[in-house]
């Protein structure tokens, strides 16, 4: 009985230091931006592959530093690639001159900032983070 409950003691523990890699992201637009995004076209934007919203306009796409636990996840939930993954899709596209990764910023608020103020910005952020400045389009 008492190896059970050390059992369980560790798996709980283990189980609970692992909730933030479940957080959610929410892939967000300036709240005038009429656009429909499809989870392909977010894909495609965010790999360069799109250069402008399904309405016409021009889209600017934001990432959060590599470092960042919600990137990982976006990467993962949105892009169905690794982080090891993203950095050699790009360094490929750079080095043949096709394309160029997009802006990277440290946190979730420097993404809203963009976003708010700039209709061209696409950006993602842990759902907790949400405020009445930018419109959701998406959630991973």
């Amino acid at each position: 009985m008492k190896n059970f409950l050390k059992r369980t003691f560790i798996s709980l523990l283990v189980f609970s230091f692992s909730l933030p890699a479940f957080a959610e992201v929410s892939v967000i637009v300036h709240p005038s931006n009429a656009s429909s995004i499809s989870n392909d076209d977010i894909k495609r934007i965010f790999l360069g592959k799109m250069k402008s919203f399904p309405g016409g306009s021009q889209v600017l796409p934001v990432n959060q530093s590599s470092a960042s636990a919600t990137r990982k996840a976006f990467d993962s939930g949105a892009l169905g690639k690794s982080a090891s993954q993203i950095k050699a899709y790009w360094s490929k596209l750079v080095f043949s001159g096709k394309g160029n990764p997009p802006k990277e910023v440290p946190n979730d608020q420097d993404v809203i900032n963009l976003v708010k103020d700039n209709p061209a910005v696409i950006g993602y952020i842990d759902s907790a983070s949400v405020s009445g400045d930018v419109k959701v389009v998406a959630k991973f």
